[in-house]
């Protein structure tokens, strides 16, 4: 079905309409959104701890609400996770997205109510699939099906409140309408044996007529990787003619777009969304940009921490009439699922101003600056990425952390990587690695001067599935776990590093 007329046509054309308002008047759409939020909110026993009823401007709202962490919000999350009503939104709150993580071993439990399911995650993923529509008006992948590749976390039920993973709650609450363009089927999706749910996904979809993928990239490469192998296929159009484009999110795509395009022989098109268990935050909007539009009417009202004002005891956060081009944020969320100037980790960048366009820059609690580099995840790709193109490598994943000074040796980076196709040289992609670091940050140039601080990166070719064997004795396979890129410690690398001591 091409996108010539109909009423998803016209639907889509409504949206669009809708977008271009909040693209002309956002700091309009985004104070209309503060404002409902409180008002909504006004009620629960956060927003009377914090006289929501009495705020009327920007300012008074960060007077009474401090920037917040997780921790700051446990004791609230705590009472809402018993079944409690009225806490950090109005009613109770049925689900929340459980994530762990990879830093922190205490799990997370991220509020969804049902305002932010419909108007934040559901809206988002129909403007994902809009704006690609939008930019490549001859699509066809609603003719087809969608593989969707979801996560591992069983669903638990106590006190009537559901956790899980964000991609099981997704699907568990899918209406039928969407349910039936999908594959696999909602039981299949939703176990929670990471490996007994591939050859079941494999099983059900590799004969059916997939137009397009939906999924994290590294999760979705082990069971593409898995699918070509067992059906002896070379490439995914030789299973699914017509795979039109690969929808992702979750972790950076750059290292990965090379690896897929070698998986089709025709193109296959790659479209980013920026979505969380907190929300979903930006889209990307233009075929031949893959910079991401900030969606301002998710009922989500941003700021911005600079990163250089981050650590210190009361940083102040921008709105969006004050953020610039080029400068590194902690991004900052007030929601309709209950969150309330909220740090969820993530740092960006802008791109443009008009509309307000971010890419996504790193973490900020992964990076490595053990010797005043400031190397952050944005900085690793970029050189990864160039690395890769210049010595024929495809990787599939990695982690760096510092080596220590001592009293023989200076510091150093330590970088081990998982490769798909490894270098021609291992020698040249450490310089191509080294080169392309120094020249994205001058910080790490100034350590790397003449190896005053720094030596050379020293690059481990990891064994094929080592980060699978580590993220599977943590019990974090599939769904929204991650390796952790850049750390500031050598606790992960070191245990990484032990397991290809016992294989």
């Amino acid at each position: 079905m091409r996108l010539l007329s109909g009423p998803l046509f016209w639907w889509m054309k409504n949206r669009m309409h809708q977008i271009e308002i909040f693209k002309s008047y956002p700091f309009d759409v985004q104070q209309k959104q503060l404002h409902s939020i409180l008002f909504k909110a006004k009620d629960t026993q956060f927003g009377k701890n914090h006289n929501f009823g009495q705020i009327d401007s920007l300012e008074k709202f960060r007077k009474e609400v401090p920037i917040t962490t997780y921790e700051n919000f446990h004791p609230y999350i705590e009472k809402a996770l018993m079944g409690e009503k009225n806490v950090l939104w109005p009613g109770k709150t049925k689900w929340f997205s459980k994530s762990s993580g990879t830093t922190n071993a205490q799990s997370k439990f991220i509020p969804i109510s049902v305002d932010s399911l419909e108007d934040c995650h559901y809206k988002g993923g129909k403007d994902m699939f809009t704006l690609y529509a939008m930019a490549y008006p001859d699509t066809d992948i609603f003719s087809h099906q969608n593989l969707r590749l979801g996560g591992s976390n069983v669903l638990d039920k106590k006190a009537d409140v559901i956790t899980g993973d964000l991609s099981s709650i997704l699907i568990q609450n899918l209406p039928i309408w969407a349910e039936l363009k999908n594959v696999p089927n909602k039981e299949i999706s939703l176990m929670a044996n990471w490996e007994e749910k591939m050859p079941a996904i494999i099983s059900a979809v590799y004969n059916q007529d997939v137009g397009c993928l939906t999924g994290v990239p590294s999760w979705m490469l082990v069971l593409l990787s898995r699918l070509l192998k067992e059906k002896n296929a070379e490439t995914l159009d030789a299973l699914w003619p017509n795979l039109e484009v690969f929808f992702h999110g979750g972790i950076n795509f750059s290292p990965y777009r090379e690896i897929y395009k070698s998986l089709s022989s025709k193109e296959l098109r790659f479209w980013e969304i920026y979505n969380a268990s907190e929300g979903t935050f930006a889209i990307q909007d233009r075929a031949e940009n893959s910079d991401l539009l900030l969606m301002l009417d998710y009922g989500i009202f941003y700021e911005f921490i600079p990163m250089d004002q981050f650590d210190l005891p009361n940083p102040k956060a921008l709105s969006l009439e004050e953020v610039e081009i080029d400068k590194n944020y902690a991004l900052v969320i007030t929601t309709n699922g209950g969150l309330y100037r909220y740090l969820i980790g993530d740092t960006v960048k802008f791109t443009s101003l008009a509309p307000f366009r971010i890419r996504i820059t790193g973490r900020t609690k992964h990076f490595i600056n053990a010797f005043g580099e400031e190397l952050i995840i944005d900085n690793a790709e970029q050189a990864l990425e160039e690395a890769c193109q210049k010595t024929k490598a495809n990787l599939i994943d990695y982690t760096a952390a510092p080596i220590f000074m001592d009293q023989k040796s200076k510091g150093s980076h330590q970088w081990l990587i998982e490769f798909e196709k490894k270098p021609d040289n291992l020698e040249s992609f450490t310089h191509f690695l080294d080169q392309k670091l120094q020249s994205l940050n001058s910080d790490y140039k100034a350590k790397r001067e003449n190896n005053l601080t720094l030596e050379t990166p020293r690059v481990v070719v990891a064994p094929k599935g080592l980060f699978h064997l580590w993220l599977e004795k943590k019990g974090k396979l599939g769904g929204q776990n991650k390796v952790p890129r850049l750390s500031n410690t050598r606790e992960y690398i070191e245990e990484m590093l032990s397991l290809i001591k016992e294989t």
